[in-house]
């Protein structure tokens, strides 16, 4: 078989075997390097196996509230090998999945590293090495670099994979831990708070900025520090943690903020503290690709400043979130193909955390549009008024939107409660296809749904809201 490629993929994550698709789609001859597993982080360490975790916790939870539904059952209780074994079990399950999907398009998948080895005419070559190893190399005019991102490790914090975890250590405990510490409160940090509480740990959140979710708009972070705390959890924002003092089976720190200083003992710390792109033995030294801050730097088609060499993901620019790394793969291979595709409009897309309560957003927050120049009309619509939240025994949430008070464009859309991150696309739809407040008004919602909130919300920004 040819080692020439008209596309070579370096990376199988949601990024990189989508790209994969598509291009062969598209009649491309197409290889793809994956060094690990079909999936990437987010299907076998990231999304998906954390979703199947919080939902045996959601569970888990709702047996222990049955009396509110006028049902009962005795002595509920969990094993957590079997939660664990079920979450790994989903994400073996969807890798399969996608390593089928490559088979039936036809892309010759390649088991290794990848890195650049320079030129030979118009294609860029590949060196593939395993255990250290060249097994081989191929040629392609095209590559893309899909290569994700691993955990950030701060001095001091630095994971261990038995007291101080990252992602892993936290999806496949052994052991459940009576105290928890979560360093840092964006999705990750979130989520597995929110996993740890439901099963009964004391769990401590430690966030340097001034209040947790800081991506999100500060109303709904504000009602989300809330619920959190009402759920049991600890909270300490504007924090500073002190080096971590591991002990034979427990973790002591210092957490220091504008109260002052909290001597902390726990059993074990997670560390989410973000993310550093996997740019290292890419070969990039021979390119003129540009990284900064650990980040290849792209156009808005992905495209680097190497011709024919491209990045996507969660190894280039923000937002680093799976379904952004998938359009990406799209957008690329189709301006490759010679296709026009729209570039992405990184405001149109959604950010979702599955935690309980859940949360979900699109485009600018409210003080973003204002510090932006914009003057906004907001509306806000609570759960508490929606009669299908009140029924599903979820009332806690709200929905808000913003308006451009001139033109009537939706600027942002920020909900938090049940099932929301099912129904922020709603907001996504009306953004991508530049829908006014006239529009969205004139859309009838299905009743009864918790998604009326969203229609009750647009309503509230021209104070026309029926029901409060």
């Amino acid at each position: 078989m040819s080692d020439l490629f008209d596309l070579i993929v370096v990376g199988g994550g949601p990024g990189g075997y989508v790209a994969a698709l598509r291009a062969s789609q598209l009649g491309m001859n197409v290889a793809l390097v994956e060094s690990t597993h079909m999936g990437g982080v987010c299907l076998n360490w990231g999304c998906i196996p954390t979703k199947a975790l919080l939902r045996s916790a959601e569970v888990y939870h709702s047996l222990g509230h049955l009396k509110e539904y006028g049902l009962s059952a005795s002595n509920p209780s969990f094993d957590l090998e079997a939660i664990v074994k079920r979450s790994r079990s989903v994400a073996e399950r969807m890798g399969k999945g996608v390593a089928h999907l490559l088979k039936k398009a036809k892309v010759k998948t390649f088991d290794g590293h990848a890195k650049l080895a320079g030129r030979e005419g118009e294609a860029h070559k590949v060196s593939i090495t395993k255990n250290g190893k060249e097994t081989g190399q191929i040629r392609a005019p095209h590559v893309i670099l899909a290569t994700g991102a691993r955990g950030r490790q701060l001095p001091g914090l630095e994971t261990d994979g038995k007291l101080i975890w990252g992602a892993r250590e936290a999806m496949t405990p052994d052991s459940l831990p009576k105290r928890l510490l979560v360093i840092g409160s964006g999705a990750i940090g979130i989520e597995f708070a929110s996993f740890y509480r439901d099963l009964g740990c004391e769990v401590t959140i430690a966030e340097v900025a001034e209040r947790i979710l800081m991506t999100e708009d500060a109303e709904i972070s504000a009602q989300a520090h809330k619920a959190f705390e009402k759920r049991g959890m600890t909270i300490h924002t504007g924090a500073k943690v002190g080096p971590l003092k591991k002990g034979a089976n427990e973790v002591s720190t210092t957490i220091e903020t504008a109260k002052g200083k909290l001597d902390l003992t726990v059993d074990r710390v997670i560390c989410a503290v973000g993310i550093v792109g996997n740019v290292e033995e890419l070969g990039l030294e021979g390119t003129k690709v540009k990284v900064d801050r650990s980040h290849i730097q792209t156009d808005e088609f992905c495209r680097t400043a190497e011709p024919g060499i491209y990045a996507i993901g969660d190894v280039a620019a923000p937002p680093w979130l799976a379904h952004k790394a998938s359009h990406e793969g799209v957008i690329c291979v189709e301006k490759i193909s010679g296709r026009s595709p729209e570039p992405l409009h990184i405001r149109n897309i959604p950010g979702c955390i599955y935690a309980r309560p859940q949360v979900a957003s699109v485009g600018l927050s409210e003080e973003k549009a204002k510090a932006e120049g914009y003057k906004v009309r907001v509306g806000r619509f609570p759960f508490l008024a929606n009669g299908k939240a009140v029924a599903m025994g979820e009332p806690d949430g709200m929905t808000k939107t913003v308006f451009d008070a001139e033109t009537g464009e939706l600027l942002g859309a920020h909900m938090i409660g049940a099932e929301v991150t099912e129904m922020i696309q709603g907001y996504v739809i009306a953004r991508t296809g530049e829908l006014t407040d006239a529009e969205l008004m004139e859309t009838v919602f299905p009743h009864p749904t918790i998604s009326e909130t969203m229609h009750e919300a647009v309503l509230a920004a021209y104070e026309g809201a029926l029901h409060i």
